[in-house]
């Protein structure tokens, strides 16, 4: 059986083996895109964080890494644009140089 959301969508479309398949493949590649951006952003949030919270040198500049890392991940997806990585990515570097 499907989930709810599945069932739901199949209702605009006529009842086709080749609809049916696109709504399931939409709905797991949607899944895995919310899990990457969701990542993505709970690293973004870490790195502010621990910046906020006057964490050391060593942490910050860990956190950093990983939230860049989960960036160019997603950016590679195409769940986001370059420039929204690339201001993000600059953001992250601020954050990090002027923390003490």
């Amino acid at each position: 059986k499907l989930p709810f959301y599945v069932s739901h969508q199949m209702q605009r479309y006529r009842i086709i083996k080749s609809a049916k398949k696109r709504v399931k493949v939409t709905a797991k590649k949607k899944d895995a895109n919310v899990l990457v951006r969701s990542s993505m952003r709970t690293a973004i949030k870490n790195v502010e964080k621990a910046a906020n919270n006057n964490a050391s040198k060593e942490e910050l500049n860990s956190a950093v890494d990983v939230a860049v890392k989960r960036i160019d991940k997603a950016l590679n997806k195409g769940i986001i644009k370059k420039n929204k990585a690339a201001r993000d990515k600059s953001r992250l570097a601020k954050l990090a140089n002027n923390a003490e």
